[in-house]
C-alpha cells in the first residue's frame, strides 16, 4: 500500500500517466474492498492471530511502527488527495 500511494504521489507530481498508474490505483481499491469486507480489519492478522503470534499486528514486520499504526487511518484520505492531484494534472496538464 505504501509503495503504491508513492507511486500514485509521484506519478501526479510529474504527470506520468502510465498503466503502472492504473494498477496503483486499483490495488489501493482492491485492499480498500478486503479491508471492508473484513470488518476494516487486515486479512493477515487474523492468519497471524489463528497461527498464535504473541502480537496481533503484522504491518510492523514490514514497515516502521509509526508508519504501520497511523497508514490504515490516514490512507485513505492520502490516497483521495492524491487522486485530486492525478486527475487535476491529467484534465490541466
Amino acid at each position: 500500500m505504501t509503495g503504491c500511494l508513492i507511486y500514485i504521489l509521484y506519478a501526479g507530481i510529474r504527470a506520468t500517466f502510465h498503466w503502472f498508474l492504473v494498477v496503483a490505483i486499483l490495488s489501493i481499491l482492491i485492499e480498500g474492498v478486503a479491508l471492508m469486507l473484513n470488518k476494516w480489519r487486515c486479512p493477515l492478522t487474523t492468519h497471524a492471530e489463528k497461527w498464535g503470534a504473541e502480537k496481533s499486528s503484522v504491518a510492523d514486520i514490514f514497515m516502521p511502527r509509526i508508519i504501520a499504526s497511523n497508514l490504515f487511518r490516514l490512507g485513505p484520505y492520502i490516497f483521495g488527495t492524491e487522486l485530486i492531484l492525478v486527475v487535476v494534472r491529467y484534465v490541466y496538464g
